[in-house]
């Protein structure tokens, strides 16, 4: 990644005055995955959150530089390369120290979501904790099943993998965003040959970074996200997205 030691050097090189490299963007690293809405890849939109993140960063003076990859390996990628951050991330008390938390995102509200006729009744998801439940491997739902009593987890790599996992009988119902999981079933005409429970659980999902990014930085990022969300353009993402129910 190109630091900003590499960024001025180059800027010095072209003759580019001291005033003028003050103002340049700084690159930032970012990794995701393709989490639709919320974060699309090769997509004509960006998702809410990405858009969100490319706002925050302009607000900052920021360039970021995505890189889409496995969820399991996002969460790797943040924390333990430098200079690197992470989103949409929930941010739980298993992670607290693994991360620097450096603005709020979102606000997720978590699902069971089952195929008609499935052994998994979503009115009665206490009496459900042998069944097994598909999630993203990495995800911080695992840790919400686990405190919940859920311990047959089946992990997938992607969300079109849970959704092969329900399919294919491989697990009795899935746990998951509800936003995310609307998406999925929305994009394969599915809707109706799905059921989803009422939230049994709703967390903030962060962009995050590695812990080399100081205090000082996280409340320049909590400042800007604060504008954001005062003037509302933070509003205005989530609602281009029907997201803001």
């Amino acid at each position: 990644m190109t630091n900003r030691r590499q960024v001025l050097g180059l800027a010095a090189a072209l003759g580019i005055s001291p005033i003028a490299q003050a103002q340049m963007p700084r690159e930032l690293k970012v990794v995701t995955s393709h989490l639709p809405p919320l974060v699309l890849e090769n997509s004509a939109q960006p998702g809410a959150l990405l858009e969100m993140v490319q706002l925050l960063c302009e607000r900052l003076r920021l360039m970021p530089a995505i890189d889409f990859v496995p969820w399991q390996r996002a969460i790797f990628l943040a924390s333990k390369m430098p200079a690197t951050a992470i989103f949409p991330l929930t941010r739980n008390p298993q992670r607290e120290k693994q991360f620097r938390w450096l603005a709020p995102l979102y606000e997720e509200h978590y699902v069971f979501l089952a195929h008609h006729g499935s052994s998994f009744d979503l009115k009665r998801p206490k009496e459900m904790l042998g069944k097994r439940i598909a999630l993203l491997r990495g995800a911080g739902q695992a840790s919400i099943m686990r405190e919940m009593g859920y311990t047959n987890l089946v992990e997938s790599t992607s969300i079109d993998e849970v959704h092969r996992f329900l399919l294919g009988g491989m697990a009795d119902a899935a746990f998951g965003e509800r936003n995310i999981i609307r998406a999925s079933l929305r994009s394969r005409g599915e809707v109706k040959d799905f059921e989803q429970s009422a939230p049994v659980r709703t967390t903030t999902a962060w962009l995050a970074g590695s812990l080399d990014f100081s205090e000082k930085d996280a409340a320049r990022y909590q400042r800007a996200m604060g504008r954001m969300e005062a003037d509302g353009s933070v509003q205005r993402i989530l609602k281009r997205y029907g997201l803001d129910d």
